[in-house]
């Protein structure tokens, strides 16, 4: 099938402000582009590409005063199929490959020394592996209430654990700590997700978090919020935990003026792409979009 996907982002500036985008399409789907993606631009100078650490695709731009849109608009080809979640075994930490082993630790947004205790009394008694993986999803699913009003951009795991609510990014945060305390190696995932093979909800459409596990010597995508598997999950960008993946960062004062994120199947490119709101919240002179 092919899902047409983009977005629209205008930044207010009153003096020139560098910013990272995060919004390229992870180098594992390019080939299925069947459209160029390109990052669209005004009002913008000293634009460059580079990969980070972790092997995602970053944009530098320098915002000049004034109003400052970013956008794409794509489609891609997709399988059709909901995500593959067949049963897989999990490898002893001495036998994982060495550029894994990062995906075991705590980070800025799960703080597994603080989980594990609970790990351990929820899901010790599991067999390792899928079956483990799938009780950390269906805990997390039913242990927090999801909401756009319980958004908080410094919220960790064990936060989201005790407070109990959370948006996409604190379902994912807290299953990722879940299974790096069973010594499961689970990274954070951002990108697309539309309503595709599902009814539609009447809430915001937004960049969606969700995460994967090393099982079997490859990476496995499971989703804490929506519990069922999707169809349709285009990935932008992988990491330790949302630190890694932040959509923008802009080092500076930026008002984030429009946002706007589509997604659906290209069937039938003529609909019109449902226009939805985020919000910006600003943490430490950081602007982070909040994924939800």
């Amino acid at each position: 099938m092919l899902i047409r996907a983009g977005y629209s982002l205008a930044f207010e500036c009153d003096a020139a402000t560098p910013l990272i985008a995060m919004l390229n399409v992870h180098p594992s789907r390019l080939a299925d582009l069947r459209t160029p993606f390109e990052l669209s631009t005004n009002g913008a100078t000293d634009r460059a590409e580079y990969c980070d650490a972790f092997g995602n695709i970053c944009t530098r731009l320098l915002l000049q005063p004034g109003t400052t849109t970013l956008s794409c608009d794509f489609i891609i080809e997709d399988d059709g199929e909901p995500d593959l979640q067949r049963h897989a075994e999990q490898q002893p930490v001495e036998q994982l490959p060495a550029e894994i082993l990062t995906y075991l630790l705590g980070s800025r947004y799960c703080d597994t020394d603080r989980l594990t205790s609970e790990a351990w009394y929820f899901f010790g008694g599991i067999a390792p592996g899928s079956p483990r993986v799938r009780a950390i999803v269906d805990f997390v699913h039913q242990h927090l209430t999801y909401g756009y009003c319980y958004a908080r951009a410094t919220r960790t795991a064990y936060e989201a654990y005790q407070e109990r609510v959370g948006v996409c990014r604190d379902f994912a945060h807290l299953a990722v700590a879940l299974c790096r305390c069973m010594n499961i190696p689970a990274r954070y995932c951002s990108g697309y997700l539309g309503d595709i093979g599902v009814p539609p909800v009447d809430v915001a459409m937004d960049f969606h978090a969700w995460f994967e596990v090393y099982l079997d010597g490859a990476w496995h995508a499971y989703d804490a919020r929506h519990r069922i598997p999707r169809i349709g999950r285009i990935l932008m960008a992988v990491g330790r935990d949302a630190a890694d993946t932040a959509l923008t960062t802009a080092f500076g004062w930026a008002r984030l003026a429009r946002f706007e994120v589509h997604t659906e199947d290209a069937s039938d490119i003529s609909a019109r792409p449902t226009v939805r709101h985020a919000s910006l919240i600003p943490h430490d002179g950081i602007l982070e979009l909040v994924a939800a």
